[in-house]
C-alpha cells in the first residue's frame, strides 16, 4: 500500500511481507510503478516551482530551499531502513543534520554527550553553551550506571519528567554514539534509552558507524537518529550529505523548519549520488565488515601492535554487548601502535594501498592518526590509528599494513 506523508511525499510501497534491509536498500525510494515511469529518481535542477495564489505550506513546493523531489528517494530509503514512521530529512552535510538536532534545545537546557564522540558534534554543543543556551555535560558510556545517574541529575535539575516532556524543545537532550568515534566504545543503548524515556529526556543517536543495516536505534526507543550520509550510506567518498530520522512529528517539524530557514539543503546532484550509493550499501557493508574482522584478528597478533579495538574480537570488552544489540560489528577498527608520534607518522607514509585521510565509509580503505587533530581529547593515544576498512582483498590490505609496520619490528 502507499502512505501520504507531510509535504505531499509518498512513502515507498509496502507489501504484506516485511522486506529485508537488503531489499529495501535497493527497492525503496523508487518512482511510482507506472508505465513509462523512470526506474531511478530524476535529478530536478530548479531553484523554484510554478505557483500562484495562497501558499499551501503542506503540499506546495514553492521554492527549492523548502523541498526538491531529488531528495525524496534517499529520505524514504533511510526512513524505511531505520524503521521510521515518517520520511527522513536530507541535509547538506552530517554536521548540518547534527546542528538541526542540537538546535532543538531551549535556553536553560542540558545536552549530555559522550566524552569520546565526533568532535564537531561536541563543538556545536559547546558553542550553544558559550552562548548561554545550554549546559554541556560529558558522560562516559563505558560506565552505564554513571551515565544514567548523570541523566537523572540533569532531568531533576530542570524539573523534567515523562509527563511534561516537550519534544519540540527538550530541556534535556541525550546525545549518543555507538560505537563511539574513535574509541569504538559500545554504549548500552537499551539501558540508556530506557532511562531517558523514564525521565522525560529526548535521545538522539549518531548511527553513522553502524548504519541501519547493523543497528536501528529507533526500534530501541530513541527519538532521533542521525547519519553522516557522506560515509557508508553514500559510500564512495565523493559527496557530502547528512540525514536525520524520527518517529515524532513535532521533532520532524522543528528540524524541517531549521533546514529550510538555515538553508542547510543538499544539491539535487548530491542527493542523486547518495541515493545511488545506498543501493549497494548491503553488499559494501558485508564485504567491509568481513575484511575488518580478518584485519582485527591478524593485527591483534602483530608484534608492533599494542592494542586492537574492535567489538568483533571475542577479547574486546564490548564484544558481548555489541553481539546483543547489533547485527554485525562494523567496518571501523582502531589499533594502538608500540610507537611514538614520529614513528606512527612514518608507518602511515610507508603505506601504498591504504590512503591516509580523514573521513570513512568509502569503498577504499582509509587510515588516520586521530590525534593529528588538535581538538581530539588527550585520552586518545597518540599512536592510535583509525582504520576505515574498504572492499579490497583482505590479504592485500593486511600485507600493506604489515610491510609498513616492519619499521617498528626490524
Amino acid at each position: 500500500m502507499t502512505t501520504d506523508e507531510p509535504g505531499g511525499r509518498r512513502l515507498v510501497f509496502m507489501t504484506e511481507q516485511k522486506l529485508s534491509p537488503e531489499t529495501l536498500a535497493v527497492s525503496a525510494g523508487r518512482p511510482a510503478h507506472e508505465h513509462d515511469a523512470p526506474v531511478n529518481t530524476p535529478i530536478m535542477m530548479t531553484s523554484t516551482f510554478r505557483g500562484a495564489g495562497t501558499v499551501d505550506t503542506i503540499n506546495d513546493k514553492v521554492y527549492a530551499r523548502f523541498d526538491n523531489p531529488s531528495w525524496n528517494g534517499l529520505e524514504e530509503v533511510i526512513a524505511d531502513l531505520e524503521g521510521a514512521s515518517l520520511p527522513g530529512l536530507l541535509f547538506a552535510s552530517g554536521m548540518a543534520a547534527v546542528a538541526a538536532v542540537e538546535d532543538l534545545v531551549p535556553v536553560g537546557s542540558a545536552i549530555l554527550i559522550p566524552k569520546h564522540a565526533y568532535m564537531a558534534s561536541i563543538s556545536i554543543a559547546k558553542k550553544l553553551e558559550r552562548r548561554g543556551i545550554t549546559e554541556v555535560i560529558r558522560i562516559d558510556v563505558d560506565d552505564t550506571q554513571g551515565a544514567i545517574e548523570a541523566i537523572e541529575a540533569a532531568a531533576a535539575a530542570r524539573g523534567v519528567t515523562a509527563q511534561n516532556i516537550d519534544y519540540a524543545a527538550p530541556q534535556v537532550l541525550l546525545w549518543l554514539e555507538s560505537p563511539t568515534n574513535p574509541m569504538l566504545e559500545v554504549a548500552d543503548l537499551p539501558a540508556l534509552i530506557e532511562a531517558a524515556q523514564r525521565l522525560g529526556v529526548v535521545t538522539a543517536v549518531d548511527n553513522t558507524f553502524a548504519t541501519p543495516l547493523l543497528q536501528r536505534p529507533l526500534q530501541l526507543g530513541a527519538d532521533i537518529v542521525v547519519h553522516s550520509a557522506t560515509k557508508f550510506i553514500a559510500g564512495h567518498s565523493d559527496v557530502v550529505l547528512g540525514l536525520a530520522v524520527t518517529n515524532r512529528p513535532e521533532i520532524r517539524a522543528v528540524m524541517l523548519e531549521h533546514r529550510s530557514l538555515n538553508g542547510a539543503i543538499p544539491g539535487p546532484f548530491e542527493a542523486f549520488l547518495g541515493l545511488r550509493g545506498v543501493r549497494t550499501l548491503a553488499l559494501r557493508m558485508k564485504k567491509s565488515v568481513q575484511n575488518a574482522q580478518v584485519l582485527a584478528e591478524r593485527l591483534s597478533q602483530h608484534p608492533a601492535v599494542e592494542e586492537v579495538r574492535y567489538p568483533g574480537l571475542p577479547t574486546d570488552r564490548y564484544h558481548e554487548r555489541a553481539k546483543a544489540q547489533m547485527d554485525g560489528f562494523g567496518a571501523i577498527l582502531c589499533v594502538v601502535l608500540k610507537a611514538d608520534v614520529a614513528q606512527t607518522e612514518e608507518v602511515m607514509n610507508r603505506l601504498h594501498l591504504w590512503t591516509p585521510a580523514t573521513s570513512l565509509g568509502g569503498v577504499e580503505s582509509l587510515i588516520e592518526r586521530r590525534r593529528r587533530h588538535g581538538s581530539e581529547p588527550v585520552s586518545i593515544p597518540e599512536s592510535l590509528l583509525r582504520l576505515s576498512v574498504g572492499i579490497e582483498n583482505a590479504d592485500d590490505l593486511y600485507a600493506d599494513l604489515d610491510q609498513a609496520l616492519t619499521l617498528l619490528t626490524d
